[in-house]
C-alpha cells in the first residue's frame, strides 16, 4: 500500500524538525507550532481567513481532548495543598519515619514513599511534602541532602511521572499522538518503566553509598528546607490529632479502594482518571468542611482554584505543541477539514508508509531513534511538552517497521519524561533542589550517569520486546 505524498505532508515533516531543532536550542515552541498549523491550513484551503481560524479551532481541539488530564492534575493538586495546610500530610507519612534507622533505608524509604504519592498526587505536590518532613529524617540518619534530592527525582519525576499508571496524563498524551488506546500504551510501558527504575535508582544508591564512604560526599549538619507559600497559612492547628489521624486513614483507603475497582471494573483511561479525580473532590469538600466550619463554601472554591491556576499553567505550553502534532491524525479532519488524498490514514500514518518503502527499518534503528527523540523533547524542561512528538514519531516507525507501536510509544515517552520531567534538565529540578536545599546543578550532575545508563539499558530492552 501506498499514498502518494503532498505539500502538506512534506511540511508537516518539515515543521516536526523544525521544532525537534528548537527544542535542542532549549527555545520555546509556540511560536513555531502556530506557524505549522497556519501554513497547513493555507496550503489545504487556500483561505487566509480559514487559516487564521484554524490555528485557534487546533487549539480548542488540543484543550478538549486534554481538558481530563488538566481537570485531573488540578483537582489532585488542590487536594494536595489543603492535606498539606491542616497538616494530614504529615500524619500520613509519619509510620514512614520509623523506618529510616540508616543512609540505605533512608534513600529507599524516601524513594519508595515519593513514587507511590506520585502517583496518586503527581511529583509536584508530593516534594514539599516529602522535603519538609523526611529530610530531616533523612540527614538524622546519615542522608546527605543531595541523596534524599536525588532518591525524591528519580522515584518521583522518574519511575512514577514516567509511567504514571493512576493518573495517565503521559499516556494519555502519547497514546493520542500515537492513534492508540491508553491501555495500549501503559501495557507496553510496565517492562520499559521496571527497567528503567532498577537501573537508575541502584546506579545512583551505589555511587552516593561509594561516596559516602570515600568522603566526596559529607553529611550536612544544617537543612535549609524552603516552605511552599501555602505551607505559611497557619491552619494545621485546626483539626484535633485524632481526626488528623482518622483522615490520614480513611484518605489511603479511599484511594486504595478506588485502585481496587479499577481492576474489578477494568477501568482505564478516562474513566479511571474520573473515579481518581472524583474521589479527590470529595477528600477536598469533607476536609474544607472540618477545618473551614462557616468558611467551608468560599475555601473549596479557593483550594479547587489554586488547583486550576496550577493545571493550566503546567499544561499551558503543552496546547501548541499538542495542537500541531493532533494534525498529524484525526485531528486534520477535525480542524481543517476533508483536505487529505484519497486513501490518506493521516499525516503521520501516510509518512510512516512512505517511509517503509524506501529506508528499511528496524526494531534496533526504531527504539534508539525514539529513546532519542524523547529525550530531545524533554530539553524543554517540562517532560510534557513534547511527548506527543514521541507518540507521533513511533507511529510513523511502527508504521514502517510493521510492529511495535506501543512499545515505541511507550519508550519515546519514558526517555522524553525522565529527561525533562525533573532529574538531569537543571531548570526542572529545581523544586526538589530547593526544597532539599542543594545546587541544581550539581544535583543533575548527580543523576546524569545513572540516567543515561538506564536510557541505553530500557532502550536494548525495547529492542527485544517490539
Amino acid at each position: 500500500m501506498s499514498i502518494e505524498l503532498n505539500a502538506l505532508h512534506y511540511v508537516y515533516l518539515l515543521f516536526t524538525l523544525i521544532i525537534l531543532g528548537v527544542m535542542i536550542k532549549k527555545r520555546d515552541t509556540t511560536l513555531v507550532c502556530i506557524l505549522g498549523i497556519f501554513i497547513l491550513g493555507l496550503i489545504a484551503t487556500s483561505s487566509l481567513s480559514q487559516s487564521v481560524m484554524g490555528v485557534f479551532n487546533s487549539f480548542i481541539y488540543a484543550i478538549v481532548e486534554l481538558m481530563g488530564t488538566i481537570l485531573i492534575i488540578s483537582v489532585i493538586v488542590g487536594m494536595s495543598t489543603i492535606l498539606t495546610n491542616t497538616g494530614i500530610n504529615e500524619i500520613m507519612i509519619s509510620p514512614f519515619t520509623k523506618l529510616i534507622k540508616n543512609p540505605t533505608l533512608a534513600y529507599w524509604t524516601i524513594g519508595i514513599l515519593m513514587m507511590i504519592i506520585s502517583w496518586f498526587f503527581w511529583p509536584s505536590p508530593a516534594v514539599a511534602l516529602i522535603g519538609a518532613v523526611m529530610l530531616p529524617v533523612a540527614i538524622g540518619a546519615g542522608l546527605p541532602a543531595l541523596g534524599v534530592a536525588v532518591a525524591m527525582n528519580l522515584f518521583g519525576h522518574g519511575i512514577a511521572l514516567s509511567g504514571d499508571f493512576i493518573i495517565q496524563g503521559a499516556p494519555k498524551l502519547t497514546a493520542d499522538a500515537a492513534g492508540l488506546a491508553v491501555g495500549e500504551v501503559i501495557s507496553a510501558s510496565i517492562p520499559l518503566v521496571i527497567t528503567m527504575g532498577v537501573v537508575t535508582t541502584s546506579i545512583a544508591f551505589i555511587m552516593l553509598k561509594k561516596d559516602l564512604k570515600n568522603g566526596k560526599l559529607k553529611l550536612e549538619e544544617k537543612t535549609n528546607i524552603r516552605k511552599s507559600e501555602e505551607n505559611e497559612e497557619n491552619i494545621k492547628e485546626v483539626l484535633s490529632i485524632k481526626t488528623k489521624k482518622t483522615l490520614s486513614i480513611i484518605i489511603p483507603l479511599l484511594f486504595a479502594l478506588d485502585v481496587v475497582i479499577m481492576f474489578i471494573a477494568k477501568l482505564q483511561g478516562g474513566d479511571a482518571t474520573a473515579l481518581i479525580g472524583g474521589t479527590a473532590i470529595f477528600i477536598l469538600i469533607l476536609v474544607s468542611l472540618l477545618t473551614f466550619k462557616g468558611k467551608a463554601l468560599e475555601e473549596i472554591t479557593k483550594h479547587l482554584v489554586k488547583g486550576f491556576k496550577f493545571g493550566f499553567e503546567i499544561f499551558g505550553p503543552v496546547i501548541p505543541i499538542a495542537a500541531f502534532f493532533y494534525l498529524g491524525d484525526d485531528g486534520f479532519l477535525k480542524v481543517i477539514g476533508e483536505f487529505l488524498p484519497q486513501g490518506s490514514e493521516g499525516l503521520v500514518n501516510d509518512l510512516g508508509i512512505a517511509l517503509a518503502n524506501i529506508v528499511p527499518l528496524n526494531p534496533g534503528v526504531g527504539a534508539a531513534t525514539l529513546t532519542t527523540v524523547g529525550a530531545i523533547t524533554g530539553l524543554d524542561g517540562s517532560g510534557f511538552s513534547g511527548i506527543s512528538l514521541a507518540g507521533s514519531v513511533a507511529r510513523l516507525f511502527g508504521a514502517a517497521i510493521g510492529k511495535g507501536v506501543a512499545t515505541l510509544t511507550a519508550l519515546g515517552q519514558v526517555a522524553g519524561i525522565w529527561v525533562g520531567g525533573g532529574t538531569i534538565i537543571p531548570w526542572a529540578v529545581i523544586p526538589v533542589a530547593a526544597i532539599c536545599g542543594v545546587d541544581p546543578f550539581e544535583l543533575t550532575r548527580r543523576n546524569f550517569k545513572p540516567v543515561v545508563t538506564g536510557l541505553i539499558v530500557t532502550t536494548i530492552v525495547a529492542m527485544f520486546i517490539m
